[in-house]
C-alpha cells in the first residue's frame, strides 16, 4: 500500500474544510427559509427573514456548534501528519481540479487560509521557480522575456495539447524565454495584478542577465490580470513595465462577459421574493475573480476606466464559433464566453474604447474560448505580430 504524502493530506484537509463550510452555508439558507414561511410574507418584497427563534434557533445554532467542532477536530488530526510523510508529487488530473476550485471559490479559500488555495507562482519546464534565484531553473535564460498568463480556473498545463505547447515553441523560436504564471484565479483581479506587478519586479531584478525585453501573452481573464499589473506597476514605480513591449490578448473580456452580468441580474430577480432569496446565497458563493469579470474590472474601483499602458503594442485576437460574421455570433455568443466587442476593446462609448489598431486585431472562425490557446492560426498570427519591431 502506498505511503500517504503532504500533498494528499493537505488536500484532504482542504476538501474537508469545504464541505463543513458547505454544510455551515446550507444550514444558514435552510433557517432563512423557515424563518420566511414562519413570518408568511407576501409573494414579493423584501426579505426580512433572519435567525429563528426559541426551540427552533437553538436547534440550527446546535448544528453549527457541532459542525464547526467536528471541523477543528478533523483539521487538528491531520495537521500533525505533515511532519511525518514525504512532500510527495503533485499530477495534473490534482492540479486541474485545484484550479477549478480556485477560480471557483478561491476568494474563499484565501480568506478561510484553506491548504487548497493556490500561491502566485512563475513556472518554467514543470517546475515552481523561485522568482530571487530564477537562474536555478533557466541558468541560459535570454534577455527577452515573454510571461504567459492563464485564465480563469485554468493553469499553465492548459497551454499544451497532446504534449505540445505551441505557445512555448513560438517563444523559443523568436529568442524569448517563457514563464508561465500559475495562480489562484478566484481571488479579484486587483489582488492578483498588485502581487504579479511586485513578483515581477524581483523575478526580473534576478534574472540571469539584464532583461531588455518583456512580452505578456494573457488568456480570458489572464489578460487583465497582466493589465491590472502594468497598472498597478507604474503607479508603484516599478522598473519592470519599462521593459514591456508587447501584450497580447486572447480572448480577454476587456469590458467583461455577458454571462457573468446574466448571473448578477438573476441574483437580482431572486432577491425580489422573500421566498427565493434565500437561495441568492448560492449564486453568491462565486468568486470574486468571476464577479470582476462581469465589467472586466482590473482595479478595486470596480466602475474606473484604465487605458491601456501607454508606448505598449497591443494586441487582441478575438473569435466566433459561428462560420462568418453577423450580429448574433459578434454581439452574443462570440467564442462561446467572450462576446467580439469585449475581446477587441470596442465600446458603445467611445470614451470608453481600447484603441486598438485594426492591424494588430484578429478574428477567427469556428473557434471556441478555449480553441484560442491551441490553433495553428492563432499562432501564425502571433509569428508575425511578435516578429514585427
Amino acid at each position: 500500500m502506498a505511503t500517504p504524502t503532504r500533498t494528499q493530506i493537505s488536500d484532504l484537509r482542504g476538501a474537508a474544510r469545504l464541505a463543513f463550510d458547505a454544510t455551515v452555508g446550507i444550514t444558514d439558507i435552510v433557517e432563512k427559509m423557515h424563518r420566511t414561511i414562519q413570518l408568511t410574507p407576501l409573494p414579493l418584497g423584501k426579505s426580512r427573514a433572519g435567525a429563528t427563534r426559541g426551540i427552533t434557533g437553538l436547534v440550527y445554532r446546535s448544528v453549527r456548534g457541532a459542525t464547526h467542532l467536528v471541523r477543528l477536530g478533523v483539521d487538528a488530526g491531520f495537521r500533525p501528519l505533515n511532519a511525518l510523510l514525504p512532500e510527495g508529487e503533485s499530477s495534473a488530473t490534482r492540479d486541474t481540479l485545484v484550479s477549478i476550485v480556485n477560480g471557483v471559490y478561491g476568494d474563499h479559500l484565501e480568506r478561510t487560509e484553506n491548504p487548497l488555495a493556490i500561491d502566485m507562482q512563475f513556472r518554467s519546464g514543470g517546475r515552481r521557480m523561485n522568482p530571487l534565484t530564477p537562474g536555478s531553473v533557466l541558468p541560459e535564460a535570454s534577455s527577452r522575456v515573454m510571461l504567459v498568463v492563464h485564465g480563469l480556473c485554468l493553469n499553465e498545463s492548459n497551454w499544451v495539447r497532446d504534449g505540445r505547447g505551441a505557445i512555448e515553441e513560438l517563444a523559443v523560436s523568436l529568442g524569448y524565454t517563457p514563464v508561465f504564471l500559475r495562480y489562484n484565479s478566484g481571488r479579484a483581479i486587483a489582488d492578483n495584478g498588485a502581487d504579479l506587478a511586485a513578483h515581477l519586479e524581483t523575478l526580473l531584478d534576478h534574472w540571469p542577465q539584464p532583461a531588455t525585453e518583456l512580452a505578456i501573452v494573457g488568456h480570458s481573464m489572464g489578460g487583465l490580470v497582466a493589465r491590472s499589473a502594468a497598472h498597478q506597476g507604474r503607479l508603484a514605480g516599478h522598473a519592470w513595465p519599462e521593459l514591456l513591449r508587447r501584450l497580447v490578448f486572447l480572448g480577454t473580456p476587456l469590458h467583461g462577459s455577458p454571462l457573468e452580468r446574466g448571473g448578477h441580474r438573476l441574483d437580482y430577480v431572486m432577491e425580489l421574493s422573500p421566498y427565493v432569496a434565500p437561495f441568492t446565497s448560492l449564486g453568491k458563493a462565486r468568486s470574486a475573480g468571476i464577479m470582476d469579470l462581469r465589467h472586466g474590472s482590473i482595479t478595486r474601483d470596480k466602475q474606473a476606466f484604465v487605458p491601456l499602458p501607454e508606448d505598449v503594442a497591443c494586441f487582441a485576437l478575438a473569435a466566433t464559433i459561428g462560420k462568418s460574421r453577423n450580429l448574433v455570433s459578434e454581439r452574443l455568443v462570440g467564442d462561446g464566453l467572450v462576446p467580439l466587442d469585449s475581446a477587441l476593446g470596442r465600446h458603445p462609448d467611445p470614451q470608453r474604447t481600447f484603441a486598438i489598431p485594426a492591424e494588430r486585431q484578429w478574428v477567427g472562425h469556428e473557434v471556441g474560448h478555449l480553441e484560442l490557446m491551441h490553433r495553428p492560426e492563432v499562432y501564425a498570427q502571433l509569428g508575425k505580430w511578435l516578429r514585427s519591431p
